[in-house]
């Protein structure tokens, strides 16, 4: 049986043994293909353990070694809940995320510490600390739907090497970590329950939960074999002679993959377990049918779309998992996409950023079922530099462009910027579906990296840093001819965006103002709140503007849109915004220097017509 994209897999891995000195370039046509079977998995990942090893190896010989550049409130039911309430913040309307405090109009649960904390809200004067349960591991994140609450805790473990004490390679090296799944019954407050325990291999990436799907992406090192050495013995002659060096660094290289190609699949990656209902806990092992091999060159490592359907408990946990290293996620109700960056594991002077697109359908409650591929230039940032409308799949990315200068000396430089790409799914000639560029704007601002992005309708606006903060827009109503419209530049940088309405957004960002040579003065740094009018694209202003604390100022909001609380039940009616804050001001004469910090909630009305 022939498997698209497979057999040039192999063909493409099976080049990279020790002649290969030379980084493979960016594939143009990315596709996934299953793994046709144990044994065709079992070679791709030794191939490509095989080739990280001999780059690490060959990096010791002068060659050079670098990783690629790399609310809505609820309708009352009754009179017996509130009229309405916030929820987390979340980027697609009907997609949940995953956080550490959740409610649902009368109750809320909060992570801290080891614990889930329950607490009865409604009405008002009831509020109280209602039960608890200690969670395993270290809890981060949580979703609720009805009486039932899932808790995602991470456990980490050391590896043979630095539990030996021995140095860490810089690549498959560090804390390996699982991630615990635990299902809680919250149907009686004082006495939250765990009903299912699910162990997987990997630290999360993120979560989505659609209805009672729940869709866990993780991220996970292989477990490379106990006896891989990263480098020769030491000798202090060894390495004052480099010829030397190479022979001994050749040899450990063919001594280290006949180790490789020694080590069974199930070493490379280890099962999960799961906690049946009589306490008992039985491995979950992977299916190779559900492993998927890139045609492209990327770390190797492991990503798992895992599924459990909240529904049917008893179904357990169905895993998708690429053998690559990703990262970043956006999800629609149907839709889950992963970007994952290309590698070059040597550098050159003409590389390019580059970024791999994964779609996956989501919309059944089965396991998560691969779509089709795509690439687009730079990075992706976060989240919300990804947005999907009417099929259309809209990318902002930051790029990066490798040089060398020959003169007066050889150096290396990056040509920075930042573009807009739009891609759209069509067939190639084989019938799989692909991500195809029908669309782009080159370059947003030139010189300048993305610090923030958003998406609504077929509207785009973009923030980028050097000195001063363009914010840009764009307007989206043909996909194959996006447009830069215009940009606003003030000081400082927004990091984050939050539509209003169709004519207003709500920033939060970092307030530079610039000295008398143009210069930023860090001494007047602060953070800040904007009000954007973008009413006329082709003229945004800056309407309103809030500067907040000092120059150590700081809100974990800057980063993080879960920490960003906006509350806005009534559109006719200014909304509220509430973020975590800290500063520090330095002690008055004979005071204390901890005396100076600050730690605290700061609540804003937030009206955008005012």
């Amino acid at each position: 049986m022939r498997v698209p994209g497979l057999v040039a897999l192999l063909t493409l891995l099976a080049a990279c043994g020790k002649q290969a000195a030379a980084p493979l370039t960016i594939q143009r046509h990315v596709t996934l293909a299953r793994a046709a079977s144990c044994d065709s998995l079992t070679k791709a990942v030794q191939d490509t353990a095989t080739r990280e090893m001999r780059s690490q190896l060959e990096s010791q010989k002068g060659v050079g070694f670098a990783a690629g550049a790399a609310p809505a409130g609820a309708t009352p039911a009754s009179g017996g809940t509130p009229a309405s309430y916030s929820t987390t913040n979340t980027q697609v309307a009907g997609v949940d995320e995953s956080d550490f405090v959740k409610n649902d109009g009368t109750r809320i649960l909060v992570l801290s510490g080891r614990t889930l904390f329950t607490a009865k809200s409604w009405p008002p004067q009831s509020l109280a600390l209602a039960g608890k349960l200690e969670i395993e591991g270290w809890p981060t994140t949580m979703f609720l739907d009805g009486n039932q609450v899932v808790v995602f805790s991470s456990i980490w473990s050391t590896p043979a090497e630095l539990a030996m004490g021995r140095p860490c390679p810089s690549v498959g090296c560090g804390s390996l970590a699982a991630t615990k799944i635990t299902v809680v019954d919250v149907s009686n407050l004082s006495a939250p329950t765990a009903r299912a325990e699910v162990f997987l291999p990997g630290y999360s990436v993120g979560a989505r939960r659609v209805g009672s799907r729940v869709r866990l992406v993780l991220r996970d090192g292989v477990r490379w074999p106990e006896d891989i050495q990263w480098w020769p013995q030491y000798d202090p002659a060894l390495y004052q002679d480099p010829g030397r060096l190479s022979s001994a660094l050749d040899a450990l290289e063919s001594k280290n993959e006949a180790i490789i190609r020694a080590t069974p699949l199930s070493s490379w990656f280890p099962n999960g377990q799961r906690t049946l209902a009589d306490g008992r806990r039985i491995d979950i092992g992977y299916a190779c049918s559900d492993f998927y091999l890139s045609n492209a060159p990327e770390h190797l490592g492991l990503v798992t779309v895992a599924t459990l359907d909240l529904a049917d408990l008893a179904g357990g946990v169905s895993r998708a998992s690429i053998v690559a290293s990703g990262g970043t996620i956006y999800a629609t109700a149907d839709r889950l996409y992963l970007a994952s960056p290309h590698w070059w594991w040597t550098r050159a002077s003409g590389q390019l950023d580059w970024t791999y697109l994964h779609a996956f359908d989501i919309s059944q409650s089965s396991n998560a079922g691969y779509v089709g591929s795509g690439g687009v230039e730079g990075v992706v940032g976060d989240q919300f530099s990804m947005d999907e409308k009417d099929g259309y799949l809209r990318v902002a990315t930051s790029t990066s462009k490798y040089v060398e200068d020959a003169t007066p000396q050889p150096r290396f430089r990056f040509e920075v910027g930042s573009r807009l790409s739009v891609l759209a799914p069509q067939q190639d000639t084989e019938g799989n579906t692909t991500l195809e560029l029908i669309g782009e704007v080159p370059s947003l601002m030139q010189g300048e990296r993305l610090m923030a992005t958003r998406f609504a309708g077929d509207r785009g606006y973009a923030v980028t840093f050097r000195n001063v903060d363009p914010f840009i827009t764009l307007d989206l109503t043909d996909p194959a001819h996006p447009n830069k419209v215009a940009e606003l530049t003030i000081p400082g940088f927004s990091t984050y965006l939050e539509p209003i309405d169709a004519d207003h957004l709500l920033a939060i960002g970092v307030d530079l103002p610039l000295d008398a040579n143009g210069r930023v003065d860090w001494s007047r740094r602060a953070v800040q709140l904007s009000i954007f009018d973008v009413s006329d694209l082709s003229n945004p202003t800056r309407t309103a503007q809030s500067l907040i604390g000092t120059a150590s100022a700081y809100s974990e909001a800057l980063w993080d849109h879960h920490a960003f609380n906006w509350y806005r039940p009534d559109p006719g009616k200014p909304g509220l915004l509430a973020i975590p804050f800290s500063d520090w001001q330095p002690a008055q004469s004979g005071g204390n220097w901890w005396s100076g910090f600050v730690s605290d909630v700061r609540i804003f009305s937030v009206d955008a017509v005012k």
